[in-house]
């Protein structure tokens, strides 16, 4: 990453990413639209190996984080911000935001980048080439702020409920008291129990893992600073996910009440029905503002990426629910049947609002990055 502290954030979109989502959205309308997800999610296993393969493999999505002479595409976190809006308007089943971004950087964090640290370097190229997939044993409510439960470092076992993604990953990261540890989810002692979650989208696993398993790549204390390294750009781009997830509702709704008449007229002409749309399309608008001004800010490395991110998971959980909502509302008798996408994103929607940190606690992170008193 760059340091630039003195610039102004870019939020428009450039030329390479504009391409960028468009590659992305043709794979995802060929192979991942919203029927294929809602059958896949009835299904009980929401991943498409095929899609994934193409997405992070094919695409090099997975590696827009991880330089190039670890195999990655040596992009950054604005393309991975286009990526994962994507993956929000599909409400798509990957383990892009957990392994390509929160794990990624967090390995990143651990030397990887000088490539001092071989066993970090090799396997960021097999995350970045979407060869292996690779998690944070934390609770998927985590926020980057929030205090990091450990483990101990050689004796007795750790459980950890509501790692998201957990039952598709190859390695897991865990933060035992004396550092960080890669650990094979294929090793004795490492058991993935499937949790039912209100999101049939993104999977959660209760992990358990003995105490002596795992490989350590980074030693205590710089272990902690790196998951937090991680868990920042996980919820700084976070809110891209719920970009995307909320102009998909917004443009959904506005599709059907075009199409759906009565008193022979379309139902969307209807004053009321105008206004809450207006609404709407005012917040996707201020919340895209929010989430690519984040996405910026961890891009060049702004010591303003806190309160960024703070800010637009703030606003932008709040956005992707309510646009949810109104989609469902607004789509009458269909919108609550099953055989609609829209639970779908509201499930999805009130996940991300409390994933990497809940509303209320970034309002208070951002109070306190800014100085804000609290009322007394």
């Amino acid at each position: 990453m760059t340091t630039q502290p003195d610039a102004s954030p870019d939020l428009l979109y450039s030329d390479t990413e504009t391409d960028l989502r468009a590659a992305v959205r043709s794979l995802l309308t060929d192979r991942g639209d919203v029927p294929a997800a809602l059958r896949r999610a009835e299904s009980g296993d929401p991943y498409d190996p095929e899609l994934w393969t193409s997405l992070a493999a094919g695409i090099g999505a997975a590696g827009l984080l991880v330089p190039e002479k670890l195999g990655g595409q040596g992009a950054g976190p604005r393309e991975a911000a286009v990526v994962l809006e994507e993956l929000g308007r599909g409400v798509t089943a990957a383990p892009y935001l957990t392994s390509s971004v929160t794990a990624t950087e967090t390995l990143l964090a651990c030397d990887g980048e000088s490539m001092e640290n071989t066993d970090v370097a090799g396997l960021l190229t097999a995350l970045a080439n979407g060869h292996r997939v690779a998690v944070l044993a934390l609770p998927l409510s985590t926020a980057p702020d929030a205090p990091l439960p450990t483990g101990p470092g050689d004796s007795g076992a750790i459980t950890i409920t509501g790692v998201a993604d957990a039952v598709r990953a190859d390695v897991l990261l865990v933060l035992k008291d004396d550092g960080l540890y890669a650990v094979e989810t294929a090793s004795p002692g490492v058991t993935v129990e499937p949790l039912t979650p209100l999101d049939l989208t993104r999977p959660l696993a209760t992990v358990t893992v003995d105490g002596e398993a795992g490989l350590r790549i980074a030693e205590a204390p710089a272990a902690e600073a790196a998951v937090r390294r991680g868990l920042l750009a996980g919820a700084g781009l976070l809110a891209s996910e719920q970009l995307g997830l909320a102009e998909w509702c917004l443009e959904e709704t506005v599709r059907h009440t075009r199409d759906r008449h009565q008193f022979n007229r379309p139902i969307g002409s209807f004053q009321a029905l105008k206004h809450r749309m207006a609404q709407l399309w005012l917040e996707v608008v201020s919340a895209r503002a929010a989430a690519r001004n984040a996405a910026d800010a961890l891009a060049t490395g702004s010591p303003d990426a806190p309160l960024a991110v703070a800010v637009a998971q703030a606003f932008c959980g709040r956005v992707a629910v309510h646009a949810a909502e109104e989609c469902v509302q607004l789509h009458g008798g269909i919108g609550m049947t099953w055989e609609h996408p829209a639970h779908l994103y509201l499930k999805r929607a009130k996940s991300d609002e409390i994933a990497l940190g809940s509303t209320g606690r970034h309002k208070e992170a951002v109070a306190a990055l800014a100085g804000l008193p609290g009322p007394r």
